[in-house]
């Protein structure tokens, strides 16, 4: 069974930082491409990040909107993944998923995911 559970989110004003951690368990970890994915109120669920990893090459993928912010990163060790949150905007506010992707190399296909976590709330107040 495949869990992945989220921890980090929080109440932060404009500017300022938070970072997320995916802890992942019931598979092979370092074989699966990792993603963040975000949902606000009323919207659909959107990509965020993406990361990969084959050997000694790291492969990560972003959305435009948090292009230079934003920083996916991993730790096959520890069966974690990181989203670093710089800049933060009040747009970001949602609620931050973490999903598991079958095969490897990043995406931001929803259906190419096939376990997700439960979610950490994101609050950026203006």
């Amino acid at each position: 069974q495949v869990q992945l559970v989220e921890s980090g989110g929080g109440l932060v004003q404009a500017g300022g930082s938070l970072r997320l951690s995916c802890a992942a368990s019931g598979r092979t970890f370092s074989s699966y491409a990792m993603g963040w994915f975000r949902q606000a109120p009323g919207k659909d669920r959107e990509f965020v990040a993406s990361i990969s990893w084959s050997g000694a090459t790291t492969t990560t993928l972003y959305t435009d909107s948090v292009k230079g912010r934003f920083t996916v990163s991993r730790d096959n060790y520890k069966n974690t993944v990181y989203l670093q949150m710089n800049s933060l905007k009040p747009e970001d506010t949602a609620v931050y998923v973490c999903a598991s992707k079958r095969g490897i190399g990043p995406s931001a296909v929803v259906a190419q995911y096939d376990y997700w976590g439960q979610g950490t709330q994101v609050t950026v107040s203006s």
